[in-house]
């Protein structure tokens, strides 16, 4: 039995004639009616009475055409389910990102994401790049934002792109000597009590501060370390000292703290979008199609990095 003779017994049904019935099939009226007759034998028993005044289901025939209309409905439902997962309209999407990521680009990128994809399930875990590389690589995430690329085993399998470059800036508090300054100097930075994000989980981060405070600085040593960086902005705004972190930082609206740039400028590791090279998932896709909108000049290099090589 085919979907095809489904729909013959409920355009039978509905039409109540073989000639009209085969007109809306487009198809002729031999035809319609052997294959009505080849369904009848499958089934078993007579569907349909035909008569002087038309072809009208008997008992078993409204008994089997009540499944078939329903059976017909869930295959046109699964053509049109089918269609929306392969254009990536439904299903899920495992993203890792780090924190400073939520300052830029995530915000454009998921709001966007969130209006174009309604039905796409979003499943958002902060992590250190330290654990979303490895989980990438494990089938875990979908796609992750780090700092800088992942590394280690099964990180060569992963495509990996800079979505955006970063240095080290410093935030004070209003009433903190440093507040009128365009700039704070490393040897200034020395004296002051810091606040710095939580360096166990970000090494490349650490090291960053360590060429600008220098590798023998006891600042470094006596820091507190904060969980991201709305934190380091937190405590800087309460005069707990100087915080320090990525310059996107800026785009943090808070009143009562005021931003430095930091001399010497070092740089901090790339915020880096990555996802495993073998993930062609149509979600997938609408996600790097959203990011290619929003941040025009990272589309480019994903494209580059996507284009098969000789």
């Amino acid at each position: 039995m085919e979907a095809r003779h489904l729909r013959y017994a409920v355009a039978l049904a509905e039409h109540e004639h073989f000639g009209r019935a085969a007109g809306e099939l487009g198809i002729a009226q031999p035809p319609l009616s052997r294959q009505i007759a080849d369904l009848e034998r499958e089934v078993g028993t007579r569907l349909f009475d035909r008569t002087r005044q038309g072809v009208f289901p008997t008992a078993a025939g409204e008994a089997f055409l009540a499944r078939a209309r329903r059976a017909l409905d869930e295959i046109a439902a699964a053509t049109v389910d089918a269609g929306r997962a392969g254009r990536g309209e439904t299903g899920r999407l495992r993203l890792g990102f780090v924190a400073s990521a939520l300052l830029d680009p995530l915000p454009g990128v998921l709001s966007r994401f969130g209006r174009e994809r309604p039905d796409v399930r979003l499943e958002l875990h902060e992590m250190a790049t330290s654990r979303s590389g490895p989980a990438l690589v494990a089938g875990e995430l979908d796609v992750a934002f780090t700092l800088g690329p992942p590394r280690g085993a099964g990180a060569e399998h992963l495509v990996s792109v800079p979505v955006g470059r970063d240095h080290v800036i410093a935030v004070v508090g209003t009433a903190h000597p440093y507040a009128g300054q365009q700039s704070v100097s490393a040897a200034q930075l020395r004296r002051q009590p810091l606040i710095v994000s939580a360096g166990a989980d970000e090494p490349a981060v650490v090291a960053g501060l360590r060429t600008l405070l220098g590798t023998d600085s006891s600042a470094l040593g006596g820091a507190t370390v904060a969980r991201d960086v709305h934190t380091i902005i937190g405590l800087a705004a309460t005069g707990v000292g100087v915080g320090l972190g990525p310059s996107r930082m800026r785009a943090v609206p808070r009143p009562g703290v005021r931003f430095c740039d930091v001399t010497p400028c070092t740089p901090l590791p790339d915020l880096v979008l990555s996802f495993a090279a073998r993930d062609h998932s149509p979600v997938l896709r609408a996600f790097l199609d959203t990011i290619r909108k929003n941040c025009p000049d990272v589309g480019a290099a994903l494209d580059d990095r996507l284009r098969p090589r000789p």
